[in-house]
């Protein structure tokens, strides 16, 4: 009996195709907001636009199916009931302070496994006297030497989904000068010129990176220092990404990435 190789082929792949759309189903809905709880807080310095950016990323999770609601007050982080419905915190509070009770909601919230996502000064510069806020988010700010000027972005992984397909790109914004936590996974960098303070001229600095502070995974940008700096595509799409992965806390194994930046 004579067997066609190519139907075989074509009947094997015929079988297979229903299982592989199934598998890349399933990776896409990893990421999906869909039936996430999101809490919205904004607030602290005007500067950074916090309103203007609420109503650029609220629509949009809501868009994804999310759940998403909003508050203007640090006192949500003492609502019990809310914090343990939650799947995931975004913030945008630059500078400001926080109270102990309200500090200790957020932390508990994230330390349990509620993700936690934010932007520039959103939680890269919020609530400076607070170590342990700092301790869970992974880095400070300390400086943007020059203002608002031009500087590029250098996509350093990849192979992480947040950055997959990226490339490299130019943003005219605050170029972020920051302390940053050595066990994080750097995903983007700039590298600082010395025109304005020539003692950083070469200094690579992370843009973004995502970690986790006990079950809770948090995910960082120091992209977007006025609501505009979102209309370039990477910087949304990198933030909108590291949304999405934050938000599966509570339903995926924590990554495991341990990669000092200090080794040999």
């Amino acid at each position: 009996m004579h067997i066609d190789k190519k139907n075989i082929i074509y009947c094997f792949l015929l079988m297979m195709t229903p299982i592989i759309s199934s598998s890349l189903m399933a990776q896409q809905s990893d990421h999906s907001l869909k039936g996430k709880k999101v809490l919205f807080v904004h607030g602290g310095w005007d500067g950074h636009e916090p309103k203007q950016t609420r109503d650029i990323f609220v629509p949009w999770m809501r868009s994804e199916g999310a759940e998403v609601v909003v508050s203007d007050n640090l006192d949500v982080y003492t609502d019990s009931t809310l914090m343990n419905s939650l799947d995931l915190v975004v913030q945008i509070w630059t500078m400001g302070t926080i109270t102990k009770e309200q500090e200790k909601g957020l932390l508990s919230a994230v330390k349990r496994g509620v993700g936690l996502a934010g932007w520039h000064g959103g939680i890269g510069d919020a609530f400076r006297n607070n170590v342990e806020f700092q301790f869970m988010v992974g880095g400070q700010w300390v400086a943007h030497p020059g203002g608002v000027i031009h500087y590029d972005v250098n996509i350093t992984d990849h192979e992480d989904n947040i950055t997959k397909g990226l490339k490299n790109f130019h943003m005219n914004s605050e170029q972020y000068y920051m302390h940053v936590d050595p066990n994080v996974k750097v995903l983007a960098t700039t590298t600082f010129g010395g025109e304005h303070a020539p003692w950083i001229e070469g200094a690579i600095i992370p843009v973004a990176w995502k970690k986790m502070y006990g079950k809770g995974r948090v995910f960082y940008s120091s992209l977007g220092h006025v609501a505009k700096d979102f209309e370039v595509t990477e910087a949304l799409e990198i933030m909108q990404r590291g949304i999405r992965w934050a938000a599966v806390s509570l339903h995926e194994a924590p990554e495991k990435w341990m990669r000092p930046v200090y080794t040999r």
